[in-house]
């Protein structure tokens, strides 16, 4: 107090906010929760491999590719980050006192300064740039530098460098790998360099005088001869890169190739080497010119020894006389194309097709009939989830799969299936999380049906059937937790005692109410903890795996559950085959996945694009995989994968044990791959040759067929797998695609008894659609000749019909026409659908069998039943109900096949009424062309016409004669010859 005042305490100083302050504070916390955020997802993607890998008992598939993988980043991206910041601080500290010329622009200068004040931030920032950069292309070629770690030598030399295949696929990828990492590495010191010195004044291109300074000239000098360096480096492996480089008449060294391009490589890499050379000395010299007088030349030499030789050459030499020049490098093309696609062995047999039906003939091979397949398994699916899906949430794949059973005393051609849970199918009111992911978590049971046997509706004859499963497949695992169309995770498994949740089936065995189950499999990641739910919430972006009630202690979450991606992940360095198919083995329901090696770095062998060689109508279509766009020049089925279809686990089998690349990555992932004895006899009873490796080898078998090199240049033999016939027809996808290949049960000529085949067709490459050959592999991994390839070559005077010539033949034959009018009405409400066209030698010619089903075009619940089969022989078609029939009616002979329909008789409509409805149609048609005569419209009558003359053979056919009906003739113009019904058409036995 003073003066009788109180004095006021003085208010203390707030401290001002500079502008900017509060941004610069939460900039940096932003990207510390970003970063954060990257590294947990990270993570979170790591750690949950590495769970799933636990689960399939494949950890040390998930540690061999994450510590190659880690090891590769670490080396090359310390290597690269070395690199370059090394080069900016030798570029820094040797920087000019004074710069050579002023900048450019005085932004360069404010650059400069700031990198001064902030230099360790900056090379930080450069540092891990590279590292990521580098580190990341790297640890992708792990595949690369794992194959080369473990190479297991071939045993087989080539031909021009003598050197072991296994340098070719091997070695060569993995240097050319550390080329390209090498390239970097030195391109990116140099720009870090030039830019360094740019900014301190070391480098001024545009100065009059010096342009860089001593230091950043020595700098310059050694990176660019690096460089060069590797450039020589380059010019060396380019030679056995030639190996498999694509000519414009096949893969390989050509003569062109030898005696040009592989010289002119090998004089570019000396020359290459010298300029690097004088790159080095201009560290002492300190003179550009040099250096720039051997880039000259370097480049000049590139264009005339690396161009411009090889194209005159090649105009002078080699095109006048190119068959002769070519020849010797044709004939290692082909012996290597046929050895790295395991066609070496092919069987080519001259098969002198008859072409007129004899019952001798069909009589001496009618132990061959009951395995003719009549069920198509690409046009049945719908009729299975008809007549077999139970519940609106069950499905079947649009194309099921063929396989053998033994049924009763006899083995038989089995299309199967297996009943699967689809949740997009619920009703919108069931869909909910819970429903979703812990009810419909399963689908239950498989369904088959005899291949050669239909019921008296047109069904399908099963052998495994209904909910719960009754057939003749023996008892087994009912429950399909791991499927080609299973949800994308399911949480499944309980406390013991708990409540069932899980749908089993919509009802007892008895009826009543919905059966429930609890997974008791060893397959599936526990979630029971926070941490793991916690982890997977994050994987699938679901906070419901953190929340709800139905996530316990004792649950398991399953993902990744179809088959192909199943083994794909598994085996990383297989490529499956894109259509797994199911069997019951042991009393288990299990997927069988074939498993492909393949390379493109076999010498001299052709190079084909994986997924354009194995695609046909049914690629993509429905569960069936397209495989990857790569080229490949060597494919082995190397490996048998088996998946269980309840606990997911993945067994893998070594089936071509002397693949050298099978051997390379059994040691990469040592005690993965089980031995081939070790497969039961159960499952090798369902192992068979795959699709896709087929559709590769029947690709090149329609060139390579060929053993001469004329022969193979002049491309007069050359072959075509032909379109498939039944695209347009019946309903079909108008598009041409290959005829996919089909299995079946057959005797080819040099064999004693059928076996299980996959067969496909060719014919000639031109205009013409008649058949050139048929083909065969002995598709039974049981049998002695299990891979072995038959073809048969028909004569070149014979003119067999091809697949689209018959099924022209069949779609206009009157009889057949006329036996298809009903369906194809459009008051029927119905159409034909036409099923695979079979080709197969059978009667001491080529059988041609189709069948064709009745499907309703509208309404709910459609689906296809088989009402004839077809039959072609030669110039004769027949149908019938029946394969029997038509057989019957094609070689005038009582057959047996052993497909008699089973179940009551179906009522036949009278004769009468197929005449009456001809005869009104042909009587409409005649009204109508006295219209159009009487109206001067002339091509309308002839058309008329034509349905009249049509409706009138219909009628003939169906076994009784029209009275003539007069046809109307034009005024003013010549009489027209009254119609007669001709005669039964010869060709038809319908």
């Amino acid at each position: 107090m003073s003066d009788g005042v109180y004095d006021m305490p003085e208010e203390p100083r707030r401290t001002r906010r500079t502008p900017g302050q509060r941004p610069r504070a939460l900039l940096p916390t932003i990207a510390t929760l970003i970063v954060l955020l990257i590294l947990f997802s990270v993570f979170t993607d790591v750690w949950t491999q590495r769970l799933w890998y636990r689960s399939v008992d494949l950890g040390s598939v998930f540690s061999t590719v994450l510590g190659t993988r880690v090891l590769l980043f670490a080396v090359v991206g310390l290597l690269m980050a070395a690199a370059v910041v090394a080069n900016v601080i030798v570029a820094y500290r040797t920087r000019p006192r004074v710069a050579l010329a002023p900048s450019p622009s005085p932004g360069f200068e404010r650059y400069g300064e700031l990198l001064q004040q902030r230099g360790k931030i900056a090379i930080a920032v450069l540092a891990t740039l590279m590292l990521v950069f580098g580190g990341s292309a790297a640890s992708g070629e792990w595949k690369v530098f794992l194959a080369w770690r473990n190479r297991t030598p071939f045993g087989v030399t080539d031909k021009h460098f003598n050197k072991d295949i296994a340098f070719f696929v091997f070695d060569y990828p993995w240097l050319r790998v550390l080329l390209g990492f090498g390239y970097s590495i030195v391109l990116l010191s140099l720009v870090a360099a030039i830019i360094t010195h740019y900014l301190y004044g070391g480098f001024r291109p545009s100065a009059k005088g010096q342009k860089a300074s001593g230091a950043a000239q020595v700098q310059f000098s050694v990176l660019l001869g690096l460089l060069v360096l590797l450039k020589a480096f380059s010019y060396w492996l380019d030679r056995y890169g030639l190996t498999t480089s694509d000519s414009r008449l096949f893969t390989g060294i050509s003569y062109t190739g030898d005696n040009a391009v592989l010289p002119s490589k090998e004089i570019l890499a000396v020359i290459a080497l010298l300029c690097a050379v004088l790159f080095f000395a201009n560290v002492v010299r300190k003179t550009w010119l040099l250096p720039g007088v051997g880039t000259v030349v370097l480049v000049l030499s590139a264009i005339l020894l690396g161009a411009l030789w090889p194209a005159a050459l090649q105009q002078i030499r080699v095109r006048p006389s190119e068959p002769v020049k070519e020849a010797s490098y044709i004939t290692k093309n082909i012996e290597a194309t046929r050895q790295a696609y395991g066609l070496e062995n092919t069987k080519v047999i001259n098969y002198e097709a008859e072409t007129t039906a004899k019952p001798a003939e069909l009589a001496k091979d009618a132990e061959l009939l009951p395995g003719i397949r009549l069920i198509d398994p690409s046009v049945v699916g719908p009729t299975f989830e008809q007549l077999q899906q139970v519940r609106g949430f069950y499905s079947f794949p649009t194309d099921l799969d063929v396989d053998r059973y033994k049924i009763g005393n006899q083995v038989r051609d089995t299309v199967i299936a297996v009943r699967e849970v689809e949740i997009d199918r619920l009703p919108a009111g069931q869909r909910n999380w819970n429903n979703d992911h812990t009810v419909y978590t399963h689908g239950y049971g498989v369904v088959a049906a005899n291949g050669n046997q239909r019921a008296t509706d047109g069904t399908p004859v099963f052998s495994e059937k209904d909910l719960p499963p009754t057939g003749e497949l023996g008892d087994y695992e009912p429950r399909i937790y791991f499927g080609e169309q299973s949800p994308d995770y399911s949480i499944v498994g309980g406390p013991k005692g708990s409540p069932a949740v899980e749908l089993d089936t919509p009802e007892g065995q008895n009826g009543g109410d919905p059966t429930l189950n609890t997974y008791t499999g060893k397959g599936g990641v526990p979630v029971g903890s926070f941490g793991n739910r916690l982890l997977y919430a994050t994987k699938f972006r679901d906070a419901n795996l953190l929340l709800s009630s139905r996530v316990n202690n004792e649950s398991k979450i399953l993902y990744d559950r179809n088959p192909r991606e199943r083994v794909e992940k598994a085996a990383p360095w297989l490529t499956p085959d894109g259509d797994p198919y199911p069997a019951v083995v042991d009393g288990q329901v299990v997927w069988i996945v074939d498993g492909y090696t393949t390379s493109a770095n076999y010498p001299y062998s052709e190079k084909v694009a994986l997924d354009d060689s194995t695609r046909d109508t049914t690629t993509g279509r429905g569960t069936i995989a397209q495989q990857p766009s790569e080229q490949i020049n060597y494919i082995r089925n190397s490996v048998k994968a088996v998946v269980n279809a309840y606990d997911g686990s993945v067994e893998l089998y070594a089936w071509d044990e002397s693949d050298p690349l099978l051997k390379t990555w059994m040691k990469a992932f040592p005690g993965t791959v089980k031995a081939r004895s070790e497969i039961s006899p159960a499952l090798m009873s369902h192992l068979r040759y795959p699709e896709d490796i087929f559709k590769v080898q029947r690709d090149l078998l329609a060139k390579y067929h060929v053993t001469d090199s004329t022969t193979w240049y002049q491309n007069s033999d050359l072959w075509r797998v032909p379109a498939d016939p039944t695209q347009g027809a019946g309903g079909g996808d108008s598009a041409v695609v290959n005829q996919p290949p089909f299995y079946l049960s057959l005797r080819m000529p040099d064999q004693t008894e059928p076996k299980f085949s996959l067969t496909s067709v060719y014919v000639p490459n031109a205009e013409r659609e008649n058949l050139t050959a048929f083909m065969a592999v002995d598709a039974e991994a049981s049998s002695p000749d299990y891979g072995q390839f038959r073809i048969l070559r028909l004569p070149g005077n014979v003119q067999i019909p091809g697949p689209g010539q018959v099924a022209n033949k069949f779609q206009t034959d009157d009889g057949i026409r006329a036996a298809l009018l009903p369906i194809n009405q459009p008051s029927s409400g119905a159409r034909a659908q036409y099923g695979n066209l079979l080709t197969l030698p059978l009667g001491g010619g080529l059988l041609y069998v189709q069948p064709v089903y009745s499907v309703r075009t509208s309404g709910a619940g459609s689906y296809p039943v088989l009402r004839y089969v077809l039959v072609g022989f030669g110039d004769r078609v027949a149908f019938g109900s029946t394969l029997q029939e038509a057989l019957g009616k094609v070689f005038n002979a009582e057959v047996s096949t052993g497909e008699e329909p089973v179940g009551p008789k179906p009522t036949t409509p009278p004769a009468n009424q197929t005449i009456k409805q001809a005869l009104a149609e042909a009587q409409t048609a005649y009204t109508a062309a006295q219209a159009a005569l009487k109206a001067g419209n002339l091509a309308e009558y002839q058309a008329q016409v034509n349905k009249m003359k049509a409706a009138i053979d219909r009628a003939v056919t169906a076994g009784a004669a029209p009275p003539a009906t007069p046809t109307p003739t034009p005024t003013g113009t010549p009489s027209t010859p009254p119609v007669t019904p001709p005669a039964s058409t010869p060709t038809s036995g319908g």
